[in-house]
């Protein structure tokens, strides 16, 4: 099969296609010819070597971890689908690589496709929407009358982060610049703030969730928007001791890693808040879940640009300009 390999971690390393071996398939393994692949900063972020001691990647490896695609054989123990089928996925960590004409995705990982949806449309959503969906209702708990800030909802989170927050019956604003406010309003935010001539911690107060993925100031600024008891909860970091924890990692490394957010912590536990660092898990059973809100018409796609499979580092590189509205994708088998 061809794939793009990553043969060293670098920042802004290329990528290189080659001709790799067919994947193996495991009794629970479920091989699945992939049709498109969603593009995600932590993508960028593995293949920039930041999360060289919170992942076990070792290079030469393939990146990816959304896709859509056709089952094309299924293990001894697999029950739930059948070589044929439209599915789509975010292969759980260890085993990534969506960038690649086949894949090995674990049957508990995998989803039916949404019929509405394009293999295009779809490959977008895994990633994001289990992301919001574990940080909005699983550690937000979020509920109808909540208030909810998210920030840059133009981006492939923030884009389908909004529709489930609204879905959820909250009261939603979010951060964007000027061009993308009928974007994000179109979505169902409230309350949008211009990032570039407004600050959105002057603006807004006594909301019961924030969640962020930008930079430690505005992660910082975030908790005065909060009101007493509300939760911070970042999608970028800094992670905290349960994360790592629940990664496994070794007693040394929690230390590193209590260290690293120890300030945001200190600073939520002063205004009386919680901070909490989401780092999403595969869950087919919550993709199935969010398929049947997408069929519902409670969630949409939002795609920004469609690149070819061999032109997947110029998709990297324009992910990486930061000014994707929705997700950029990666097409290995466009429709004739």
């Amino acid at each position: 099969m061809k794939a793009f390999i990553l043969d060293a971690y670098g920042k802004g390393a290329k990528l290189r296609l080659a001709d790799r071996p067919d994947p193996s398939l495991g009794p629970r393994d479920v091989l699945v010819r992939v049709h498109a692949a969603g593009l995600n900063m932590l993508d960028s972020k593995i293949r920039d070597g930041e999360f060289k001691p919170l992942l076990p990647y070792k290079p030469p490896l393939i990146l990816g971890h959304d896709l859509a695609g056709t089952v094309e054989a299924v293990g001894s123990a697999v029950t739930h689908f059948a070589p044929g089928d439209a599915v789509f996925a975010r292969p759980r960590d260890g085993r990534i690589g969506t960038l690649a004409e086949l894949i090995a995705v674990d049957e508990g990982d995998l989803a039916r496709k949404p019929e509405s949806l394009t293999m295009v449309e779809a490959a977008g959503l895994p990633l994001v929407a289990l992301t919001a969906w574990q940080t909005l209702v699983e550690l937000g708990r979020v509920q109808s009358g909540a208030k909810v800030l998210i920030h840059a909802g133009s981006g492939g989170f923030g884009s389908v982060a909004i529709q489930l927050a609204k879905h959820l019956g909250a009261t939603v604003a979010t951060t964007a610049s000027s061009g993308n406010v009928d974007m994000v309003r179109a979505l169902g935010a409230d309350v949008v703030i211009d990032y570039r001539t407004q600050r959105f911690d002057a603006l807004l107060s006594d909301y019961d969730v924030v969640v962020c993925g930008q930079d430690a100031d505005t992660l910082a600024r975030s908790l005065a928007v909060l009101k007493p008891g509300g939760r911070l909860i970042s999608i970028s970091g800094p992670p905290t001791v349960e994360f790592a924890k629940a990664q496994g990692l070794n007693w040394l490394l929690q230390q590193v890693v209590r260290l690293l957010s120890f300030s945001i912590r200190r600073k939520a536990k002063a205004k009386g808040v919680r901070y909490d660092f989401m780092f999403m898990r595969a869950d087919g059973g919550q993709l199935a879940q969010l398929g049947a809100l997408i069929e519902a018409g409670a969630i949409r796609p939002v795609m920004d640009r469609i690149f070819p499979f061999d032109q997947t580092n110029e998709a990297f590189a324009y992910l990486e300009t930061g000014r994707a509205k929705g997700k950029v994708i990666v097409e290995l088998h466009p429709k004739p």
